[in-house]
């Protein structure tokens, strides 16, 4: 039987497994579901005894555990190692779903539901692509999984995992569904991510709330100061104010950028599909460059003071954030960490206290272009899409690829299917049933140009 034929004939199935690890709320932020964590793991470790493997465990961290699976065909074969996470985003704002976020519903020939898309449906794609390989008797080389349980709060436990398992994780390749195609009908392969440096603030005044009309105009208001201390991280030009931030930063060469923007890109669909008049950013850059090859600082999250329903005139004692910087090949996520505090702090008044913590990063990564995985997956995707894929960089991050390579000498080739209308880490997260079948199938195909090339 063909792998084709055999994915089609278990459609329902595939899916219906698929959903019962979609309702697991695996949510990596929050310790109230660290009982959901070990269970996600547990689920995954006896899907893949199911599908194939000759051993599958799940393996206890400082954090959460690590599913790690394998089938050996023969020593002598070469071997891919896949990586997926199965923790997911808070659902919050729950309010603004449409679905019930832990209750995967098919609508409009599509997948809803928190994970989905990121990363537990691109994930269980290649469960279920080696399970077709096992079950059809062609799996032509050996395969090892790695499915970790924190890639959403920066894999710390993971990094210590992979020094401690160097020679369990040893393989040719490792192999990654966790990104996302240019368009469903410009398939692309993503050759770079940005790094991440994760940071949050707190500035303290008053060792109490204080009454805003009897204090107000003689004490800093934390609130007050934070905003405008945010407000002068970056300028009106979109230019990141940090001292030192840009001195690492590879400046591309016109044919370069010439190059890049030949990517497909409709801008006025791109503001039509998030509602937005028009976009931003650094001057003199285009939208793609500004999302894929040039660093970025945002505000992930901001509060303080009062904020429930009706009215309290307050002074707060304290405000806070939670600030994310995108970083590009040659910064390096420590120094911008301490080159942020040094900043961050210098913003400050004297009537106010200010703490800065970095929570986690990663450095950038590319994927060069010419390794013989780079063009099984070209391959592949050329024979499931009818067209050769497009190399990509990506504005999002995941921090441990950097540190695969880094750690256990091994490149990471991101073949991802998902799209920019899945809304990961947003409400009403969604993955096409066309992504994830063509994934499947695909992602077969890898493993047979694979061990072809290896020869």
């Amino acid at each position: 039987m063909e792998a084709k034929q055999y994915i089609e004939q278990n459609r329902d199935r595939f899916l219906e497994e698929l959903f019962e690890l979609l309702r697991i709320p695996s949510v990596s932020a929050q310790s109230s579901h660290k009982g959901d964590m070990v269970r996600a793991a547990e689920w995954l470790r006896d899907a893949l005894l199911k599908a194939g493997a000759d051993m599958a465990e799940v393996m206890p961290t400082e954090g959460n555990p690590v599913v790690f699976a394998r089938k050996i065909v023969d020593p002598a074969l070469p071997t891919v190692l896949v990586y997926g996470h199965y923790d997911v985003m808070p659902e919050d704002p729950i309010e603004e779903w449409k679905t019930v976020p832990f209750e995967p519903v098919v609508k409009d020939g599509r997948i809803w539901g928190r994970g989905a898309n990121d990363d537990k449906g691109q994930l269980y794609m290649h469960a279920k692509a080696f399970e077709t390989l096992v079950a059809t008797g062609t799996l032509p080389c050996n395969v090892k999984f790695m499915l970790e349980g924190e890639e959403e709060i920066g894999s710390k436990s993971l990094y210590k995992w992979c020094e401690d398992n160097r020679e369990l994780a040893a393989a040719d390749i490792i192999l990654v569904s966790d990104t996302s195609l240019i368009a469903w009908d410009v398939p692309s392969i993503t050759c770079g991510l940005r790094g991440l440096c994760y940071m949050q603030v707190e500035v303290t005044g008053p060792d109490k709330d204080l009454h805003s009309g009897l204090f107000g105009g003689a004490v800093a208001n934390p609130a007050n100061v934070l905003a405008g201390m945010i407000a002068k991280l970056v300028d009106e030009q979109g230019h990141i104010t940090i001292p030192g931030f840009y001195d690492d930063v590879r400046v591309l060469t016109p044919a370069e950028r010439e190059a890049f923007n030949k990517a497909p890109f409709d801008l006025e669909r791109y503001k039509q599909l998030i509602d937005i008049p028009d976009v931003a950013g650094e001057a003199g850059y285009t939208t793609i460059e500004r999302t894929g090859v040039r660093p970025s600082l945002d505000v992930n999250g901001i509060w303080g003071g009062y904020t429930e329903e009706g009215t309290k005139t307050i002074i707060p004692s304290r405000a806070s954030a939670k600030i994310s910087m995108r970083l590009v090949p040659n910064q390096d996520y420590p120094k911008i960490a301490v080159l942020f505090e040094e900043y961050f702090r210098s913003l400050a008044p004297a009537g106010v206290r200010v703490k800065v913590e970095a929570l986690h990063g990663g450095q950038p990564y590319v994927a060069p272009s010419d390794l013989p995985a780079y063009h099984a997956a070209e391959k592949a995707m050329e024979a499931t899409f009818g067209k050769k894929p497009l190399p990509f960089y990506s504005g999002g991050s995941i921090p441990i690829i950097s540190g695969f390579e880094s750690i256990l000498g091994i490149k990471s080739i991101l073949m991802g299917f998902g799209l920019d209308r899945d809304a990961i880490h947003s409400p009403n997260e969604s993955y096409g049933l066309d992504n994830f079948f063509r994934g499947i199938e695909t992602i077969t195909l890898f493993y047979k140009y694979f061990a072809e090339l290896q020869k």
